[in-house]
Protein backbone atom coordinates (compact mmCIF):
# COMPACT_ATOMS: atom_id res chain seq x y z
CA UNK A 1 0.00 0.00 0.00
CA UNK A 2 1.64 3.50 -0.57
CA UNK A 3 0.53 5.17 2.40
CA UNK A 4 1.66 8.68 1.23
CA UNK A 5 -0.26 7.87 -1.95
CA UNK A 6 -3.17 7.27 -0.23
CA UNK A 7 -2.76 10.31 2.62
CA UNK A 8 -2.39 12.84 -0.06
CA UNK A 9 -5.37 11.74 -1.76
CA UNK A 10 -7.52 11.79 1.23
CA UNK A 11 -6.10 15.36 1.73
CA UNK A 12 -6.90 16.44 -1.96
CA UNK A 13 -10.53 15.04 -1.42
CA UNK A 14 -10.69 16.90 1.94
CA UNK A 15 -9.57 20.23 -0.12
CA UNK A 16 -12.14 19.46 -2.19
CA UNK A 17 -14.97 18.85 0.05
CA UNK A 18 -14.03 22.70 1.70
CA UNK A 19 -13.90 24.29 -2.08
CA UNK A 20 -16.99 22.83 -2.93
CA UNK A 21 -18.63 23.95 0.09
CA UNK A 22 -17.17 27.49 0.07
CA UNK A 23 -18.62 27.97 -3.58
CA UNK A 24 -21.75 27.00 -2.71
CA UNK A 25 -21.79 28.99 0.38
CA UNK A 26 -20.54 31.95 -1.94
CA UNK A 27 -23.40 31.31 -4.55
CA UNK A 28 -25.93 31.54 -1.54
CA UNK A 29 -24.59 34.60 -0.54
CA UNK A 30 -24.62 36.50 -4.23
CA UNK A 31 -27.91 34.68 -4.57
CA UNK A 32 -29.39 36.13 -1.86
CA UNK A 33 -28.15 39.74 -2.52
CA UNK A 34 -29.11 38.94 -6.39
CA UNK A 35 -32.46 37.69 -5.15
CA UNK A 36 -35.84 40.44 -6.18
CA UNK A 37 -37.68 41.46 -3.38
CA UNK A 38 -41.11 42.39 -4.83
CA UNK A 39 -43.35 39.46 -5.98
CA UNK A 40 -45.87 40.95 -8.04
CA UNK A 41 -46.37 44.82 -8.93
CA UNK A 42 -47.44 46.62 -5.83
CA UNK A 43 -51.01 46.74 -4.62
CA UNK A 44 -52.33 50.65 -5.68
CA UNK A 45 -54.99 52.13 -4.14
CA UNK A 46 -58.05 50.29 -6.52
CA UNK A 47 -61.29 51.28 -7.04
CA UNK A 48 -63.58 54.45 -7.66
CA UNK A 49 -63.08 57.37 -5.81
CA UNK A 50 -65.72 57.67 -3.18
CA UNK A 51 -67.50 60.39 -1.81
CA UNK A 52 -68.61 61.57 1.84
CA UNK A 53 -71.23 59.53 2.22
CA UNK A 54 -70.15 56.10 0.22
CA UNK A 55 -66.87 56.11 2.18
CA UNK A 56 -68.41 57.03 5.24
CA UNK A 57 -70.72 53.52 5.00
CA UNK A 58 -67.36 51.94 4.46
CA UNK A 59 -66.02 52.67 7.12
CA UNK A 60 -68.93 51.89 9.37
CA UNK A 61 -68.71 48.36 7.32
CA UNK A 62 -65.70 47.82 9.01
CA UNK A 63 -66.23 48.96 12.28
CA UNK A 64 -69.79 47.12 12.92
CA UNK A 65 -67.47 43.89 11.48
CA UNK A 66 -65.26 44.55 13.83
CA UNK A 67 -67.38 44.92 16.73
CA UNK A 68 -69.13 41.85 16.07
CA UNK A 69 -65.53 39.99 15.77
CA UNK A 70 -64.63 38.10 19.21
CA UNK A 71 -61.37 38.36 18.47
CA UNK A 72 -60.52 41.80 18.08
CA UNK A 73 -60.10 43.88 21.23
CA UNK A 74 -62.48 46.54 21.77
CA UNK A 75 -59.95 49.24 22.39
CA UNK A 76 -57.68 48.11 19.26
CA UNK A 77 -60.90 48.82 16.41
CA UNK A 78 -60.77 50.77 13.99
CA UNK A 79 -62.53 54.52 14.05
CA UNK A 80 -63.62 57.07 12.49
CA UNK A 81 -63.90 60.78 13.67
CA UNK A 82 -65.90 62.23 11.80
CA UNK A 83 -67.73 66.38 12.11
CA UNK A 84 -70.76 64.91 10.06
CA UNK A 85 -70.20 66.07 6.57
CA UNK A 86 -67.21 66.35 4.19
CA UNK A 87 -64.41 68.75 5.67
CA UNK A 88 -61.90 70.73 3.93
CA UNK A 89 -59.24 68.59 5.64
CA UNK A 90 -58.86 64.84 6.03
CA UNK A 91 -56.73 62.87 7.84
CA UNK A 92 -55.20 59.53 7.21
CA UNK A 93 -53.72 57.76 10.62
CA UNK A 94 -51.53 54.50 10.31
CA UNK A 95 -50.42 53.12 13.32
CA UNK A 96 -47.26 50.88 13.74
CA UNK A 97 -46.00 46.99 14.03
CA UNK A 98 -47.83 45.37 17.08
CA UNK A 99 -50.07 48.51 17.89
CA UNK A 100 -53.57 49.13 17.28
CA UNK A 101 -55.30 52.49 16.10
CA UNK A 102 -55.64 53.35 20.25
CA UNK A 103 -51.42 54.05 19.81
CA UNK A 104 -53.34 57.83 18.14
CA UNK A 105 -55.45 57.99 20.97
CA UNK A 106 -54.24 62.05 21.80
CA UNK A 107 -53.47 62.90 18.19
CA UNK A 108 -56.64 61.74 16.65
CA UNK A 109 -58.43 64.31 18.90
CA UNK A 110 -56.67 66.94 18.07
CA UNK A 111 -56.71 66.73 14.46
CA UNK A 112 -60.72 66.18 14.88
CA UNK A 113 -60.78 69.56 17.28
CA UNK A 114 -59.05 71.81 14.24
CA UNK A 115 -61.79 70.67 11.93
CA UNK A 116 -59.93 67.11 10.37
CA UNK A 117 -62.00 64.32 9.62
CA UNK A 118 -59.96 61.32 10.86
CA UNK A 119 -59.86 57.62 9.68
CA UNK A 120 -57.69 55.51 11.80
CA UNK A 121 -58.29 52.03 10.35
CA UNK A 122 -56.51 48.83 12.12
CA UNK A 123 -53.89 47.15 10.43
CA UNK A 124 -54.28 43.15 9.10
CA UNK A 125 -53.72 40.64 11.87
CA UNK A 126 -53.00 43.87 15.23
CA UNK A 127 -55.54 44.42 17.46
CA UNK A 128 -56.82 40.93 18.40
CA UNK A 129 -56.60 39.24 21.87
CA UNK A 130 -53.62 36.92 20.52
CA UNK A 131 -50.84 38.77 20.52
CA UNK A 132 -48.89 36.97 18.05
CA UNK A 133 -51.54 37.03 14.75
CA UNK A 134 -49.15 39.68 13.72
CA UNK A 135 -46.64 37.46 13.32
CA UNK A 136 -48.22 36.31 10.29
CA UNK A 137 -48.71 39.61 8.90
CA UNK A 138 -47.72 39.87 4.61
CA UNK A 139 -46.54 42.94 2.46
CA UNK A 140 -49.16 42.21 -0.03
CA UNK A 141 -51.96 42.43 2.59
CA UNK A 142 -50.29 45.74 4.47
CA UNK A 143 -50.17 47.68 1.14
CA UNK A 144 -53.62 46.79 0.33
CA UNK A 145 -54.86 47.70 3.71
CA UNK A 146 -52.62 51.18 3.49
CA UNK A 147 -55.06 51.37 0.16
CA UNK A 148 -57.90 50.95 0.63
CA UNK A 149 -57.66 52.86 3.62
CA UNK A 150 -56.33 56.13 1.64
CA UNK A 151 -59.70 55.37 -0.69
CA UNK A 152 -61.98 55.36 1.94
CA UNK A 153 -60.25 58.69 3.58
CA UNK A 154 -60.51 60.48 0.10
CA UNK A 155 -64.29 60.46 0.05
CA UNK A 156 -64.08 62.41 3.51
CA UNK A 157 -62.47 65.47 2.79
CA UNK A 158 -61.01 67.69 0.25
CA UNK A 159 -56.81 67.91 0.75
CA UNK A 160 -55.92 64.32 2.02
CA UNK A 161 -52.64 63.54 4.15
CA UNK A 162 -51.40 60.75 6.08
CA UNK A 163 -49.69 60.68 9.10
CA UNK A 164 -47.63 57.25 9.86
CA UNK A 165 -45.59 55.86 12.73
CA UNK A 166 -42.75 52.72 12.56
CA UNK A 167 -44.14 50.49 10.01
CA UNK A 168 -46.71 52.52 9.50
CA UNK A 169 -44.90 55.44 8.41
CA UNK A 170 -43.29 53.45 5.42
CA UNK A 171 -47.17 52.56 4.14
CA UNK A 172 -47.41 56.62 4.42
CA UNK A 173 -44.42 56.72 2.66
CA UNK A 174 -45.51 54.24 -0.34
CA UNK A 175 -49.00 55.97 -0.36
CA UNK A 176 -47.33 59.19 -1.20
CA UNK A 177 -45.46 57.64 -3.75
CA UNK A 178 -48.21 55.36 -5.36
CA UNK A 179 -50.95 57.27 -4.91
CA UNK A 180 -49.48 60.96 -4.99
CA UNK A 181 -52.58 62.17 -7.22
CA UNK A 182 -54.61 61.86 -3.63
CA UNK A 183 -51.74 62.27 -1.20
CA UNK A 184 -51.03 66.20 0.00
CA UNK A 185 -49.29 66.65 3.49
CA UNK A 186 -46.93 63.81 5.17
CA UNK A 187 -45.78 63.28 8.61
CA UNK A 188 -43.33 60.26 9.11
CA UNK A 189 -42.89 59.13 12.66
CA UNK A 190 -40.04 57.09 14.02
CA UNK A 191 -40.11 55.42 10.07
CA UNK A 192 -38.50 51.90 9.99
CA UNK A 193 -37.34 52.13 6.43
CA UNK A 194 -34.47 50.23 8.20
CA UNK A 195 -33.38 48.83 11.40
CA UNK A 196 -30.79 50.40 13.90
CA UNK A 197 -27.36 49.17 12.52
CA UNK A 198 -26.20 47.88 16.05
CA UNK A 199 -29.38 45.47 15.63
CA UNK A 200 -28.83 44.78 12.25
CA UNK A 201 -25.92 46.32 9.92
CA UNK A 202 -27.33 47.38 6.80
CA UNK A 203 -25.60 44.74 4.30
CA UNK A 204 -27.88 41.84 6.44
CA UNK A 205 -31.42 43.69 5.32
CA UNK A 206 -31.61 41.99 2.18
CA UNK A 207 -30.74 38.47 3.54
CA UNK A 208 -33.05 39.55 6.01
CA UNK A 209 -35.92 39.72 4.23
CA UNK A 210 -35.06 36.87 1.92
CA UNK A 211 -34.68 34.47 4.55
CA UNK A 212 -37.58 35.47 6.63
CA UNK A 213 -39.74 37.67 4.41
CA UNK A 214 -40.23 34.39 2.37
CA UNK A 215 -40.28 31.90 5.27
CA UNK A 216 -37.32 30.03 4.17
CA UNK A 217 -35.99 29.99 7.61
CA UNK A 218 -38.31 29.40 11.00
CA UNK A 219 -39.81 32.53 12.41
CA UNK A 220 -37.65 34.40 15.61
CA UNK A 221 -38.97 36.75 17.68
CA UNK A 222 -36.66 39.26 19.37
CA UNK A 223 -36.99 40.74 22.92
CA UNK A 224 -39.47 43.47 21.80
CA UNK A 225 -41.49 41.24 21.06
CA UNK A 226 -41.09 41.65 17.01
CA UNK A 227 -41.44 38.70 14.47
CA UNK A 228 -38.69 38.91 12.15
CA UNK A 229 -40.90 37.62 9.53
CA UNK A 230 -43.33 40.37 10.03
CA UNK A 231 -41.18 43.19 10.34
CA UNK A 232 -38.91 42.18 7.11
CA UNK A 233 -42.39 42.52 5.23
CA UNK A 234 -42.57 46.21 6.23
CA UNK A 235 -39.02 46.30 4.82
CA UNK A 236 -39.68 44.96 1.80
CA UNK A 237 -42.09 47.29 1.02
CA UNK A 238 -39.57 49.89 2.07
CA UNK A 239 -37.00 48.35 -0.28
CA UNK A 240 -39.98 48.33 -3.14
CA UNK A 241 -40.25 51.95 -3.12
CA UNK A 242 -39.89 53.81 -6.50
CA UNK A 243 -36.74 54.74 -6.89
CA UNK A 244 -35.60 57.08 -8.29
CA UNK A 245 -39.07 59.06 -6.07
CA UNK A 246 -42.02 60.48 -8.41
CA UNK A 247 -42.56 63.53 -8.70
CA UNK A 248 -46.67 63.90 -7.26
CA UNK A 249 -48.85 66.25 -5.79
CA UNK A 250 -47.40 66.30 -2.03
CA UNK A 251 -47.02 69.79 -0.52
CA UNK A 252 -45.74 69.17 2.44
CA UNK A 253 -43.36 66.71 4.63
CA UNK A 254 -41.88 66.10 8.07
CA UNK A 255 -40.00 63.65 10.55
CA UNK A 256 -39.97 63.55 13.77
CA UNK A 257 -37.60 60.82 15.70
CA UNK A 258 -35.82 60.58 18.99
CA UNK A 259 -32.65 60.09 19.44
CA UNK A 260 -33.17 57.64 21.88
CA UNK A 261 -34.48 55.17 19.00
CA UNK A 262 -32.79 51.93 18.84
CA UNK A 263 -35.11 50.30 16.53
CA UNK A 264 -35.15 52.41 13.41
CA UNK A 265 -32.02 53.37 11.11
CA UNK A 266 -31.95 57.14 12.23
CA UNK A 267 -30.18 58.23 8.65
CA UNK A 268 -32.34 56.19 6.79
CA UNK A 269 -35.52 57.37 8.52
CA UNK A 270 -34.36 60.86 7.22
CA UNK A 271 -32.45 60.15 4.03
CA UNK A 272 -35.84 58.59 2.52
CA UNK A 273 -38.11 61.26 2.74
CA UNK A 274 -35.91 63.54 1.96
CA UNK A 275 -35.25 62.02 -1.56
CA UNK A 276 -39.04 61.92 -1.78
CA UNK A 277 -39.15 65.52 -0.57
CA UNK A 278 -36.27 66.98 -3.41
CA UNK A 279 -38.33 65.36 -5.98
CA UNK A 280 -41.36 67.14 -5.21
CA UNK A 281 -39.64 70.69 -4.78
CA UNK A 282 -39.97 70.63 -1.29
CA UNK A 283 -37.81 70.80 1.72
CA UNK A 284 -38.41 68.08 4.44
CA UNK A 285 -39.05 69.10 7.90
CA UNK A 286 -36.86 66.79 9.96
CA UNK A 287 -37.92 67.36 14.00
CA UNK A 288 -35.50 65.99 16.72
CA UNK A 289 -37.17 65.26 20.14
CA UNK A 290 -35.42 66.88 23.15
CA UNK A 291 -33.82 63.48 25.13
CA UNK A 292 -35.40 65.00 28.58
CA UNK A 293 -38.75 63.73 27.06
CA UNK A 294 -37.58 60.30 27.06
CA UNK A 295 -39.58 58.53 24.58
CA UNK A 296 -37.37 56.11 22.55
CA UNK A 297 -39.38 54.50 19.63
CA UNK A 298 -42.53 54.81 20.32
CA UNK A 299 -43.03 58.78 20.28
CA UNK A 300 -46.66 58.45 20.28
CA UNK A 301 -46.54 57.27 23.83
CA UNK A 302 -47.59 60.64 25.16
CA UNK A 303 -49.57 59.59 28.20
CA UNK A 304 -46.32 59.92 31.19
CA UNK A 305 -45.58 63.37 29.62
CA UNK A 306 -47.75 65.40 31.56
CA UNK A 307 -48.06 69.07 30.41
CA UNK A 308 -45.41 68.57 27.63
CA UNK A 309 -48.03 65.93 25.97
CA UNK A 310 -50.39 68.75 24.75
CA UNK A 311 -46.99 70.53 23.66
CA UNK A 312 -45.96 67.92 21.57
CA UNK A 313 -49.43 66.61 20.08
CA UNK A 314 -49.41 70.26 18.91
CA UNK A 315 -45.71 70.54 17.24
CA UNK A 316 -46.72 66.92 15.72
CA UNK A 317 -49.98 68.95 13.53
CA UNK A 318 -47.46 72.01 12.84
CA UNK A 319 -45.02 69.73 11.54
CA UNK A 320 -47.59 67.94 9.31
CA UNK A 321 -49.30 71.16 8.06
CA UNK A 322 -45.99 73.15 7.17
CA UNK A 323 -46.38 75.55 9.52
CA UNK A 324 -44.27 77.37 12.22
CA UNK A 325 -44.25 75.21 15.07
CA UNK A 326 -45.97 76.34 18.95
CA UNK A 327 -43.37 77.62 20.96
CA UNK A 328 -43.61 75.94 24.37
CA UNK A 329 -41.00 74.24 26.73
CA UNK A 330 -40.16 71.89 24.22
CA UNK A 331 -36.84 72.61 22.52
CA UNK A 332 -36.09 70.12 20.40
CA UNK A 333 -34.50 70.53 17.14
CA UNK A 334 -36.04 71.49 13.72
CA UNK A 335 -34.51 71.49 10.74
CA UNK A 336 -34.47 71.14 6.65
CA UNK A 337 -33.56 67.69 5.55
CA UNK A 338 -31.93 66.50 3.13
Amino acid sequence: MDLIGDQQSFLDYCLALVGAGLTLLVSAVVGLYLWPLRRRQPHRAAGHPLDFAAATRVAETIMAAEAADPLLRPESRSRLLSHGSRTDRVVLLLHGYTHAPEQYDELAEEFFARGYNVWLPRAPRHGTVDRRAHHQVEADELTAYAARALTVAAGLGDEVGVVGISGGAVLAAWLAQVRGDVVRRLLLLSPFFGPDPRQAPAFAVKPLIVLYGRRILPDRVTSRGYSLSAVTQYLAIARGLPGPPRRSGLVTAAVAISPLDGVVDRRAAVAVPARIAEANGITLRVHELPESLGLRHDVLDLAALGPDESDLRRRYVALYEGEPEPTSGLAGTTSGGG
